[in-house]
């Protein structure tokens, strides 16, 4: 319980006096001093500066701790449980540190709402007549837009359309947020479903002369990929007396308390959701071999050992799903898993001794495998038995998301007196639309 509790901070720090300790006992033992590694402060670093450095300086001491564990395991067949347990620990102050890092960019990045040039006579118009709505309840401004344009809103008893500037806002926080999303063709409807054709087999094509007749061609076979939107809800609760306060934004307010929410849905549907009131995500589809893969299935390739990676070799099968997509889709790759599973593909060395993981060039920037970059999806499986926890491909080309325009907000006083719900929804959908360009690693034999 007492290690569960320590911070990142404290972990490294204790990693430091673990190594200290061990390297006493054997002259042998590469020493990884207290310097080298994170000092034991009381407070998280509040700069993104900071936070890089103690993630560097962490990843320098793992480095170390890991390349004595494997010269332990080479002279004597095993690793001392010090050393393991130093490793393990050090591991975790990583992940510690990149979680933290990653709060403060994203932090970072988060633009204002506000942005010069956009607000014209229309959009003010709508923004007083919806910060009136949210305020006080006072829909008649916005029935008014709703007579004068049908876009501006819809019945109150649905809810009202938030203001342009908002649901741009939503939506770019959501695409710094949601790791697949940012990663995936993003596409804008009006309608409930879009619909996509598409020919399995290609067209037909060939070479001829300038002047030569031109054989007729076959009709090719077009089928069509269907994504329906569904409705997604947050629910954020404010106090009257903050909805009096006239020095809160509360349009910033409301995309600030919906992003974390819709973020975290969508985040888990885009990877595995059903397709059943959700996007269908691209762990649910079919899974076959991958040299018997054919459209409409995800291919896998097998670690050769059950919940674990191969004891020889073990890096192989990365190098396997990166050469199993066409040179096209290959060049955009990425890697896609949880945070847990990165720690173990952290301990994996090329044949030359190079570790396969590198730490981002600077903070904001993606970690990165043989050269890909790597997003974490806390929603990926951990390393199991049949487990497919690490997915490689062009999420560009291989996953769609579909945005229906247009997120409504419908006031409720009533339900939680004395505090005002916002039931605030909008319509996503998603789903794979290139069967070739994702890859999964399945850890099986």
């Amino acid at each position: 319980m007492e290690e569960a509790m320590m911070t990142g901070q404290e972990m490294m720090g204790e990693a430091g006096r673990m190594a200290s300790a061990a390297g006493g006992r054997s002259g042998k033992r590469a020493k990884v001093s207290a310097a080298k590694l994170a000092p034991e402060v009381k407070a998280a670093p509040d700069t993104v500066t900071a936070a890089f450095a103690e993630f560097m300086t962490a990843f320098e001491a793992f480095k170390e701790a890991n390349d004595e564990r494997l010269g332990e395991i080479e002279e004597k067949l095993s690793s001392d449980v010090v050393t393991r347990d130093k490793v393990e620990r050090i591991n975790k102050a990583i992940d510690e540190q990149s979680r933290l890092l990653d709060e403060l960019v994203l932090k970072k990045r988060r633009p204002a709402l506000e942005r010069p040039g956009r607000d014209e006579a229309g959009l003010a118009e709508h923004k007083a007549a919806f910060e009136a709505y949210v305020r006080r309840g006072d829909d008649a401004a916005l029935r008014d837009l709703d007579q004068k344009a049908l876009s501006a809103g819809v019945s109150g008893d649905g809810g009202y359309l938030v203001p342009p500037q908002v649901d741009e806002e939503i939506g770019r926080r959501l695409r710094v947020i949601s790791p697949i999303r940012s990663l995936a063709t993003v596409r804008q409807v009006s309608g409930a479903v879009l619909k996509k054709p598409f020919a399995a087999a290609g067209f037909a094509s060939g070479w001829v002369a300038e002047t030569a007749a031109r054989s007729q061609t076959g009709t090719p076979e077009l089928s069509e990929l269907a994504f329906p939107t569904m409705e997604l809800y947050a629910m954020p609760a404010a106090t009257q007396g903050l909805l009096d306060d006239a020095a809160v934004d509360i349009e910033a307010w409301i995309a600030a308390e919906v992003d974390i929410a819709f973020a975290e849905q969508e985040g888990e549907a885009f990877v595995s959701g059903d397709g059943v009131l959700k996007p269908k995500g691209f762990l649910s589809y079919e899974q076959v071999d991958d040299a018997s893969w054919e459209w409409g299935k995800i291919g896998t390739v097998s670690t050769g050992a059950a919940g674990a990676f191969a004891a020889s070799g073990a890096s192989d099968v990365l190098i396997n799903a990166v050469y199993a997509l066409k040179a096209g889709h290959r060049q955009n790759g990425t890697f896609v898993m949880s945070r847990r599973s990165q720690g173990a593909v952290r301990k994996l060395k090329d044949a030359d001794g190079n570790y396969l993981w590198a730490p981002p060039a600077r903070a904001g920037d993606p970690a990165s495998l043989m050269g890909f970059p790597v997003a974490e999806s806390e929603d990926m499986p951990e390393i199991a038995a049949n487990a497919t926890a690490i997915a490689f491909g062009d999420f560009r080309a291989g996953y769609l998301v579909v945005d229906r325009v247009g997120v409504r907000v419908l006031r409720d006083p009533y339900s939680a007196k004395p505090y005002v719900l916002f039931y605030t929804t909008k319509r996503v959908g998603g789903g794979v639309q290139d069967f070739e360009a994702i890859k999964l690693v399945k850890f099986s034999a």
